[in-house]
């Protein structure tokens, strides 16, 4: 065989420029693929950093709103805001949440207010307003499913008024996809979407983000294993997202998300519906302690994951590198 004619088919061919590089991919990275989670406290001109969460803070309301503009600036087209409640203000049953003045309900009316174009994704659980972390009302060491979701729903009733574009309830509650969506068509809110947490595991992945919204400090011996999913689990995760599906959900999300691409990849395949995946408050502590030691250059790294993210079918990530991941998309124009 004469060296011509080996071998006829050169994988590097397609490789070799940038342009072809760029003809033949698969998939492609956009701004119009980003949630931004950003966090609000009471007060005005503050802004508390969150140590595990570098780069990332607490906003008063009166900062949120720059936040909010860099969004629109940087065309990201939708934050995801969640509360960091005062402990005096926690009590068992999370009443807060049932308030529709809360700091979460004046948080979205000032961000709509100004930026009337800007999605607005409002977290339903309890977790944020409870003085003892959990999703729901306890009795003992259990959660109580039904009386949870009677006061989720008031709760996304309560956010919907505010402005709020996308209710998310995060809380794993039974049948609550179902009861909230029957609660906002019944108060008015028949366009307001559900983006369902459906195959939401219980990792420990999450610790950064229970303390920038400073909970979870008494959750007790299981943590939230009794409503959130096992690891171990992949085929209850389908099951899971088929349920909030049927009960009204137009978007589901799996969390967390890099070690979870397998349940993302087999949502998006059978069930072929929007899909977004959360890229977690511990895998943003992770790669930023990498990058802190100069041991992954940065921006390759975030771009990577991204894209591994939408390889795997994610049609939108929650990511608190969306402003970085934003700007080097500029850059890349």
């Amino acid at each position: 065989m004469s060296r011509g004619q080996y071998p006829n088919t050169r994988m590097r061919r397609n490789r070799m420029q940038a342009f072809s590089r760029r003809l033949v991919a698969e998939n492609r990275l956009s701004v119009d693929d980003l949630i931004w989670p950003l966090f609000v406290i009471e007060g005005e001109q503050k802004t508390e950093m969150i140590d595990a969460m570098p780069g990332v803070a607490r906003h008063s309301i009166d900062r949120l709103l720059a936040q909010a503009r860099q969004a629109v600036d940087l065309g990201i087209p939708a934050i995801a805001i969640f509360p960091s409640i005062d402990a005096a203000l926690k009590d068992p049953v999370g009443s807060l949440a049932d308030d529709g003045d809360n700091l979460v309900c004046r948080a979205v009316q000032a961000v709509k207010s100004r930026y009337p174009e800007l999605g607005v994704i409002c977290d339903v659980a309890l977790d944020p307003f409870t003085d003892h972390g959990h999703d729901g009302v306890i009795h003992g060491d259990q959660v109580l499913n039904d009386e949870t979701v009677e006061i989720l729903c008031r709760q996304a009733v309560h956010q919907a008024r505010a402005g709020c574009d996308i209710i998310a309830p995060s809380d794993m509650m039974d049948g609550r996809v179902a009861a909230i969506r029957n609660a906002l068509d019944n108060a008015g809110f028949q366009n307001i979407q559900i983006m369902a947490y459906a195959a939401k595991y219980a990792s420990s992945f999450y610790g950064p983000f229970r303390d920038a919204v400073k909970a979870g400090a008494a959750l007790g011996k299981y943590g939230k294993s009794t409503y959130q999913m096992d690891p171990a689990n992949s085929d209850e995760a389908i099951h899971e997202i088929a349920l909030d599906l049927a009960e009204g959900a137009d978007m589901v999300i799996i969390k967390p998300g890099l070690p979870y691409l397998d349940i993302l990849a087999r949502a998006k395949t059978e069930f072929g519906v929007p899909c977004v995946a959360y890229q977690v408050s511990g895998e943003y502590a992770m790669k930023c302690a990498a990058f802190a030691n100069g041991w992954l250059d940065r921006d390759r790294t975030i771009l990577e994951t991204m894209m591994a993210f939408r390889r795997a079918g994610a049609d939108a990530v929650l990511t608190y590198f969306a402003p970085d991941i934003a700007k080097l998309l500029h850059q890349q124009r």
